[in-house]
């Protein structure tokens, strides 16, 4: 993959005649950042004092349906919103930078194999590095007084989550789905693939601006183990984005993504959830080879995908 994503003499049109006739009011990179600090503070710090102001200190005892009605809320005004009002003042075409454009089925397609490829890459990736994590923290005491840290937020994160998982109902069940998988695509990827990424890539090349904002998109999530994977997982979302020129694919992977997981804990149980403990050391091989293999196996694809792209892309533009 080089510095554009695509071969130049392929690189499939992204509408440049449009961004052409966009003026924005403030530098592209000013509004990238600018937006990315106020859903910070909207999102983590003013959801957080929201929470706490209706709920008390006891979240644990909170209902946990109201907590998910919360979670819905704050996604769409301090994230989902923030990047429309900011996309229309800034740039005012907020079709154009948040990428209203659909994709054609082939798109979906290609782009569904390639979440089938990455899932079980980033899984081994995790198992490595949780293994040489606890490998290294058995060795050094630096390192085991990180890991501890890095175990009680994990924890906490890892409660959060299951608290809002737990489901007794069918209903119950669906509605966690909207919950964890619908809303958080619709809002993190507007927010992220389409106004934030879209802002760098007005001014800087769009695999920085893909992995800058995967950066960010990382850190935003607060999960010390996944990370790394996160990331990844965010930089492949914003190839999605650029490639196709349509928020509706990386919206689909995220869903995907998440509701996997979500589907994972429903049939599997709280025990699946990532954890910092490798449960089985004896297969740290198994799990190496399993890595190397998918990794070269998601660089054919993104080789592949890059060549013949223009080859599979018949999409319409959104009136």
């Amino acid at each position: 993959m080089n510095d554009d994503f695509n071969n130049p003499e392929e690189s499939p049109d992204l509408g440049d005649s449009q961004e052409e006739k966009i003026y924005p009011t403030m530098s592209p990179i000013a509004a990238a950042f600018t937006g990315l600090v106020v859903v910070f503070v909207l999102y983590q710090i003013g959801g957080s004092i929201l929470t706490l102001l209706i709920f008390g200190l006891d979240i644990k005892s909170a209902n946990v349906n109201a907590m998910r009605l919360m979670t819905i809320g704050g996604q769409i005004m301090f994230i989902l919103l923030p990047a429309l009002v900011f996309a229309k003042l800034i740039y005012e075409d907020v079709g154009t930078i948040i990428r209203f454009t659909l994709p054609s089925f082939k798109e979906i397609v290609v782009f569904i194999v390639g979440m089938v490829l990455i899932t079980p890459l980033l899984q081994t990736y995790l198992y490595v590095q949780n293994f040489l994590i606890n490998l290294l923290a058995e060795k050094y005491v630096v390192v085991e007084k990180i890991k501890s840290i890095l175990d009680q937020l994990d924890k906490l994160v890892t409660e959060t989550y299951s608290d809002l998982l737990r489901s007794e109902t069918v209903f119950e069940a669906s509605f966690i789905v909207i919950v964890v998988a619908v809303v958080p695509s619709i809002c993190e990827e507007v927010f992220f693939r389409g106004y934030v990424q879209k802002s760098f890539e007005f001014r800087i090349k769009p695999v920085w601006a893909a992995l800058i904002t995967a950066i960010f998109f990382a850190l935003y999530h607060f999960n010390p183990y996944g990370l790394v994977a996160l990331l990844a997982l965010g930089f492949f979302f914003g190839y999605s984005a650029y490639i196709s020129g349509s928020i509706f694919i990386p919206l689909l992977l995220h869903f995907l993504n998440n509701f996997i997981a979500v589907m994972t804990y429903f049939i599997l149980g709280e025990e699946e959830f990532i954890q910092a403990d490798v449960s089985d050391p004896s297969q740290i091989g198994t799990n190496l080879f399993l890595f190397v293999f998918f990794l070269l196996l998601f660089i054919l694809y993104i080789f592949l995908v890059n060549r013949n792209y223009n080859k599979i892309k018949q999409r319409k533009e959104l009136p």
